[in-house]
C-alpha cells in the first residue's frame, strides 16, 4: 500500500517540492480545513504522515488517524501536539528545529539594539505634533554596549545564533540552560549562568529562546523580572506563555524595566480582551512610547526560511516514514 501523507492546510499551489522529496510513489494530499476535526473519516483513514503547521493536534484528533505513524510539526515548536497521547499509539513526533535561525536570531538583536539606541523613541518623539526637540533624550534605554551583559534563556540552536551576534556587538555574553552539556561555554567563548535567578541578576538585556515546555510555560514572571537590574531591556522571540505580560507591564510602568520587545504574546492572535500592555501599546499611551515594540510572531519571515520550512519539513517526513534514519525526532518523554 503506497505512503500517505496529508497536508491539511493550503499552503502551496501545487506539490513539485513535495513530490521530488516523496518519489513518484508516494499519495501527497493536500486539502484546506480550519481544524482537523472537520476532516471526515474518509479522509484520515489512510494517512501516515501527517503535517502540521498551524493546526493543533489533539489526543481526539490523533485518534481519527489509525494508520498514522508520524507527525511532523512544521517549525520549531511543538507544544501544539498531545505528545503523550501520540506516545501511548507509537506515533512519532518530529519537528523542523533548523529553520529560520538566523532569521530569528536578527530579530532578536535588532530589537534589542533598537531599544538601547533609543531607535524607537526618537522615532515615536520627532513624529509627534509638535515634535521634540532637536536635541538628545537623556532615558535609561540608550547605553553603550561594552558595559552591558546580554543574557540568553536556551542555548539551542537560535540562541547560539544570538550570542554569537551579540558577542561581535561587545556584549558580555551569558546564557542559563540546564540541558546543555558542560563546555558549551567554553567553545563559544561565553559565560554561563547555573541559575535562572544567576542569569536575571546580571542581564541588562535579556533574551528567550527557549523551547514552551511544562517547565518553561510561566517561567519568567514577577519575581524573576524584578531580578533585572534596573533599567533592563526584556526581548522574547521564543513562544509567549513563558513571559508574564502583566508583570513586564507592571515593571514597564514603575520604570524598573527600560524597554521590551515582542514577537510572541500568550494569546496569538490577540482576543478581547486584549492584555493591558497591548492595549496601552496601540493606544499609544505616553509612558510607553518608545519602550515597546511589537512584531506579530514574524521573527522567522523571509522568502528564504518559508521555502525552507517546506522542503526540510517534506525531508524530515520523508525520513521518518521512508527511512531508517529518522531525524528531529521530540522525544515521548519531553511532554
Amino acid at each position: 500500500m503506497p505512503t500517505t501523507i496529508l497536508y491539511p492546510e493550503a499552503m502551496y499551489a501545487d506539490d513539485t517540492v513535495e513530490r521530488e522529496v516523496f518519489g513518484p510513489d508516494a499519495i501527497i494530499r493536500m486539502t484546506d480545513v480550519g481544524l482537523l476535526s472537520d476532516l471526515s473519516d474518509e479522509a484520515c483513514a489512510d494517512v501516515d504522515g501527517l503535517m502540521i503547521f498551524r493546526h493543533w493536534a489533539s489526543a481526539e484528533d490523533l485518534a481519527r488517524f489509525p494508520r498514522l505513524r508520524a507527525v511532523v510539526r512544521m517549525g520549531v515548536g511543538y507544544d501544539r501536539l498531545d505528545r503523550a497521547a501520540a506516545a501511548s499509539r507509537g506515533i512519532m513526533i518530529c519537528n523542523v528545529p533548523d529553520y529560520g535561525t538566523m532569521e530569528v536570531a536578527d530579530h532578536a538583536i535588532a530589537m534589542a539594539l533598537a531599544l538601547r539606541r533609543g531607535l524607537f523613541l526618537y522615532h515615536e518623539t520627532q513624529r509627534a505634533d509638535p515634535p521634540a526637540e532637536w536635541a538628545p533624550i537623556t532615558t535609561p534605554l540608550v547605553r553603550r554596549m561594552d558595559v552591558q551583559t546580554f543574557g540568553i534563556v536556551g542555548l539551542g540552536r537560535i540562541g547560539t545564533a544570538v550570542a554569537l551576534r551579540a558577542k561581535a556587538f561587545g556584549f558580555r555574553v551569558v546564557f542559563f540552560d540546564p540541558n546543555l552539556p558542560n563546555g558549551s561555554d567554553l567553545a563559544l567563548g561565553v559565560k554561563r549562568a547555573r541559575t535562572l535567578d544567576d542569569l536575571l541578576a546580571q542581564s541588562d538585556i535579556l533574551s528567550i529562546h527557549a523551547p514552551l515546555t511544562p517547565l518553561t510555560r510561566h517561567m519568567i514572571g514577577l519575581r524573576e523580572l524584578s531580578l533585572l537590574p534596573a533599567g533592563a531591556v526584556v526581548v522574547n522571540t521564543a513562544r509567549g506563555p513563558i513571559l508574564d505580560l502583566d508583570a513586564l507591564e507592571t515593571l514597564l510602568r514603575e520604570g524598573t524595566i527600560a524597554g521590551a520587545g515582542l514577537d510572541v504574546i500568550p494569546v496569538e492572535p490577540p482576543v478581547d480582551p486584549v492584555p493591558d500592555l497591548l492595549r496601552a501599546y496601540r493606544a499609544r499611551e505616553p509612558w510607553l512610547m518608545g519602550r515597546l515594540v511589537v512584531t506579530p510572531h514574524a521573527a522567522f519571515h523571509t522568502p528564504e526560511a518559508w521555502a525552507d520550512i517546506r522542503r526540510k519539513s517534506a525531508e524530515t517526513m520523508a525520513a521518518a516514514l521512508l527511512s531508517n534514519q529518522p531525524q528531529n525526532v521530540i522525544p515521548p518523554e519531553s511532554f
